[in-house]
Parts: C-alpha cells; sequence; structure tokens
C-alpha cells in the first residue's frame, strides 16, 4: 500500500519593513515601529473582530531566536497558537505551545510541521527568512512597508539569487503603513529544485 501524500503547507513570510528595508536596528530594537501620529484619511481600518479572525487562522509561527526573546520581552503575543523556535540554543522550558527545532530547514516544514498545520508564518528574524527564502520555502510574502527612513540596521532580504513573484493585494491603512503581498510565481517543487542546482554549482 502506497503512502499517503500529505500536502505541502503554505509558508507566508510576514514582516515589517522601513522605507529603506531595514526590519530592526543594529541592537534589534524595533522602537521605531511606535508612536504614530501619521493620519491617511483614506486608509484602511481593521475591527478587533477582522483581527480576530484573521490570527485564528494561523495554524503555527515559525521564528528564530532572537524574535522568541523578543516575544516574550512583549509578553507573549501568540497566545496558544502553536509556534517553532528555530535555535541550537538551550531553553527553559517553554510550555505546551512551543517548541524548539535546531535540524534542517527543508525537513521542518515539509515533514515535521506539514502533518500538522496548513497555514505557516514565517515572523523573523532576518537571517532564518533569508534561508527560508534561499531554500525555496516562502510561498507568500506579506510586507508592511512603516513610514520611517532608518538609514541603517537589519535588512529583510540578503544576497540571493534572482527570483519573481506576483502581486496579489495592496493595502494602505489609516496609520500611513502598506501592506504588500506577494506570492511565488513558481511551485514550490520548482523553488527547492532550484535551490538544490545553485548549492550544487
Amino acid at each position: 500500500m502506497s503512502e499517503e501524500k500529505i500536502e505541502a503547507p503554505r509558508v507566508t513570510l510576514h514582516a515589517v519593513s522601513s522605507l529603506d528595508g531595514f526590519i530592526a536596528r543594529r541592537d534589534n530594537s524595533v522602537s521605531w515601529l511606535e508612536g504614530y501620529s501619521n493620519t491617511y484619511e483614506a486608509g484602511a481600518v481593521l475591527s478587533p473582530e477582522q483581527i480576530a479572525a484573521f490570527v485564528r487562522s494561523i495554524d503555527c509561527y515559525v521564528m528564530g531566536a532572537r524574535t522568541y526573546e523578543h516575544a516574550l520581552e512583549l509578553g507573549w503575543p501568540y497566545g496558544d497558537t502553536p509556534v517553532v523556535v528555530v535555535t541550537g540554543r538551550n531553553w527553559p522550558n517553554p510550555g505546551k505551545s512551543v517548541e524548539f527545532y535546531s535540524g534542517d530547514l527543508v525537513e521542518l516544514i515539509s515533514r515535521k510541521l506539514a502533518s500538522r498545520f496548513h497555514n505557516i508564518w514565517l515572523v523573523g528574524g532576518a537571517q532564518l527568512s533569508q534561508s527560508f527564502l534561499e531554500l525555496g520555502l516562502v510561498d507568500e510574502i506579506k510586507l508592511t512597508i512603516a513610514p520611517v527612513l532608518l538609514g541603517d540596521g537589519l535588512r529583510l532580504f540578503g544576497n540571493h539569487a534572482e527570483g519573481r513573484w506576483l502581486l496579489k493585494n495592496v493595502v494602505a491603512y489609516r496609520n500611513g503603513f502598506v501592506e504588500l503581498t506577494y506570492c511565488a510565481s513558481t511551485s514550490r517543487e520548482n523553488r527547492e529544485k532550484t535551490s538544490d542546482g545553485e548549492k550544487a554549482e
């Protein structure tokens, strides 16, 4: 009897970036995201109910160690939604909703998480996001642009190979932030083959 094929989960890379492409200052701080008084009258406003429904649609979050530390400092905004922290460090017992992982990223998505989750969000940090992109594991990029120029900091995108993405949606919000949603122009299978080929050269 042949094994039942597991449907590949959808991986969304989500990040908030400055106008000049930085997602944090050099010290990993994101205080520049706070205290905006800008008002764009034609911008969208989400109700608490809309936000709650959207958050419920996310099955699992994947993040790096620094993002995990920052989330703990914020009081843990992810609730009881399962979270996988990619790290080689030893951490105290995190509780039922958090697990740590230090292995192969393709194995993590295609085997460890595929059988349990459908809608996976990758929420940082920069190095982990770049690794996911290089391996062809990202199906969608949801990038929110903040109306600020930082001049220096940590960039979301590194020196990776050229890739084409298709624009799906653009939303301007009342606070001046703009959300861009892109989907990959090729299947994950083809992206992973391309990634393997580039590594072999």
